[in-house]
């Protein structure tokens, strides 16, 4: 079976906000920084396909933009509908397997959440659009991007947090039962940290409580038993949420440490903190490729997003060599791991950190830094 190296990007952050969705709408208040045209991907997609498929990496995950595709409730963009087919088109002719997401955070101006309502009508009318329009040329899906880090960024109080990381887990399950038919695996991406106490408080006890319910153990239960639940609210039985995806696919970037009056700080303390306040760690990801193959036996596993946010790239590759040895150590035990997504190919707009961060193997020159040679001499080992 074949191992899946790649990269990862989003529309908004690759392409720039679609002037329809509420990321622009949020831009235009001054509330986030402007993402203009991304970093270009939007005219230069075939240039960057040729560069990562001669790089080793021959899988892209990137996103169809709703609000690209339909600005306004009800009418499709032609434009928009005829550069997605060209995208995916080049993908090919590059040598790269298209994997498509649907929802990476931003929405149309017109949907307000994923709720039920949004969710059985115009979510599911958009997902049967996309497989039948792009499906042919989709290697394969990755619906919702980071449901419990969407339900993070939009909503503060844990109460309603756990509200959208429902529906969105729900959505992924709408999502999974029209695509599955087009014989394209579908995997999820949930944001994976382990969450550790740095202090013996009930405000870290607390905040712990709501990391491991958010991060971890909602979807879990969802996936394992078929039981969707929420704190305060009970359980759902939902029977076709268990095993609602092909692979299970998530992101890692570090650990959580939880400090004395509940707050979020970098663990390991000692470990060096990135430009974004958390600190990448690569045995992290070993505990978190542990834990999904000893609570989900038998579920094949895929890394959706790996990488470091930095201007040092010595210290990317640094973190990327363990990582790398971590993922061939973890193969070697056993865990049935199917890919390795680098996150990014080519820097790109970092959400409320504009274009100040770089998460790119490539520079927005196109230029490749070392940590890009280093994948492509792993992929070539491997």
């Amino acid at each position: 079976m074949s191992f899946f190296w790649g990269t990862g990007a989003s529309s908004t952050q690759a392409e720039g906000a679609a002037p329809a969705s509420d990321w622009a709408r949020r831009e235009k208040l001054g509330q986030v920084p402007p993402s203009g045209r991304g970093n270009g991907f939007g005219e230069r997609y075939a240039e960057d396909f040729e560069l990562y498929a001669a790089h080793g990496l021959t899988h892209h995950r990137l996103s169809i933009e709703w609000a690209r595709v339909e600005p306004e409730e009800g009418r499709r963009d032609s434009a928009a509908v005829e550069h997605y087919l060209s995208v995916l088109t080049a993908a090919h002719a590059a040598g790269v397997s298209p994997w498509v997401c649907l929802h990476h955070f931003t929405l149309p101006g017109w949907v307000t959440e994923l709720d039920e309502r949004e969710r059985s009508h115009r979510w599911s009318r958009h997902v049967a659009f996309c497989a039948e329009t792009f499906g042919d040329l989709v290697f394969g899906w990755k619906p919702i991007n980071e449901p419990a880090a969407y339900a993070m960024l939009y909503v503060p109080k844990p109460r309603r947090l756990f509200d959208v990381l429902g529906a969105a887990l729900i959505a992924q399950r709408d999502a999974w039962r029209e695509l599955r038919g087009g014989g394209k695996p579908v995997a999820t991406i949930h944001n994976l940290s382990p969450v550790y106490k740095v202090a013996d408080t009930i405000p870290a006890q607390r905040t712990y409580e709501i990391l491991e319910e958010a991060i971890w153990n909602v979807w879990m239960r969802a996936d394992r038993d078929g039981v969707l639940e929420l704190p305060g609210r009970g359980a759902r039985e939902i029977p076709d949420l268990r095993e609602a995806c092909d692979l299970v696919g998530f992101s890692y970037y570090s650990a959580t440490g939880v400090g004395a009056e509940g707050e979020q700080v970098p663990y390991p303390s000692s470990a060096r903190v990135g430009p974004m306040g958390y600190a990448p760690w690569s045995e992290g990801l070993g505990v978190v490729l542990r834990r999904l193959h000893d609570e989900l036996p038998g579920r094949p596993l895929l890394i959706c997003e790996h990488g470091v946010g930095t201007d040092d790239d010595e210290w990317r590759c640094d973190v990327l060599r363990e990582s790398l040895a971590i993922v061939d150590e973890a193969i070697a035990d056993g865990i049935d791991l199917r890919g390795f997504f680098h996150w990014t190919g080519v820097d790109n707009y970092e959400w409320t950190s504009g274009f100040d961060v770089q998460f790119g193997c490539f520079t927005m020159d196109r230029e490749p830094r070392g940590s890009a040679e280093l994948l492509k001499r792993h992929v070539q080992a491997r």
